[in-house]
């Protein structure tokens, strides 16, 4: 018998009222996630990307349809976003940054030195933990983010383009981390981005959404085992066919938006 999906994402749509019309951003929307799946969502600009994480965190009520979490504990939170910006409390230290989701929780103060101080070395920040956001690089400020969400110990974590802002050699890095923290925690992912690139690297599965309203367009599994390099990953022939296989497919929404625009 297979096992129950961690998440399950059952038709949902959302329609935003506008002044005299409407604006549907996705329709029909149905896929499931497994236990420990990293999953990566591309689409085209507009397309209802965030719009469905933000359903998925439980910030916004869908119009139709229902999202499923198998919840394993129950003391745990259902989910934890990290934003495409920096969201740091600024008069937090990264220690303290870390430790905000598990101190709201009430969680014993033993166990929050402990994941705090271990999250907080993963992502190499353990020189800075006494630091405060403004003296910290973006990319610093975002591994303060990503460390926070795991340390949190959410059943699904929400990713929302955490690295778009930032440089190319920086982007690198942090995904190479993201993937060495994964592998220490094999936890559920739904990641979304822009980079095909970047959800190669990443990700188990890709679905691409459709121009709006977002619809499940395609779905590719990513051949690549784990642990990754993704140096090796980019260089090899099966990436660039990969990566060919779902541009093909995003191209063709990405003009039908950029068509809608005009």
């Amino acid at each position: 018998m297979p096992a129950r999906p961690k998440v399950a994402v059952d038709g949902i749509s959302m329609v935003y009222p506008l002044r005299g019309h409407s604006l549907q951003a996705l329709e029909g929307v149905s896929f499931q996630v497994a236990a420990g799946e990293f999953l990566a969502i591309v689409g085209p600009s507009g397309g209802g990307k965030s719009t469905l994480l933000r359903i998925l965190a439980g910030l916004e009520a869908p119009s139709g349809g229902r999202i499923t979490i198998d919840v394993d504990d129950s003391s745990r939170p259902p989910t934890s976003l990290v934003f495409q910006q920096p969201s740091s409390l600024p008069w937090l230290t990264v220690q303290d940054n870390v430790a905000y989701g598990l101190r709201m929780r009430r969680a014993d103060p033993a166990v929050v030195r402990e994941r705090v101080a271990y999250f907080v070395d993963l992502v190499g920040l353990t020189r800075f933990a006494h630091s405060y956001p403004h003296q910290l690089s973006g990319g610093m400020n975002q591994r303060v983010a990503v460390a926070r969400a795991f340390a949190n110990d959410p059943e699904i974590l929400l990713m929302d383009e955490p690295f778009a802002a930032l440089d190319e050699q920086t982007k690198f890095l942090l995904q190479e981390e993201l993937l060495a923290i994964w592998e220490h925690t094999h936890k559920t992912v739904v990641f979304v981005t822009h980079s095909i690139d970047e959800a190669i690297v990443l990700a188990d599965r890709i679905i691409v959404l459709s121009a709006r309203p977002g619809k499940v367009k395609a779905v590719y599994d990513v051949p690549f085992v784990r642990p990754r390099r993704p140096a090796e990953m980019r260089a090899s022939p099966a990436f660039g066919q990969l990566l060919g296989r779902v541009w093909e497919i995003l191209r063709e929404e990405v003009r039908l938006m950029e068509g809608d625009r005009r």
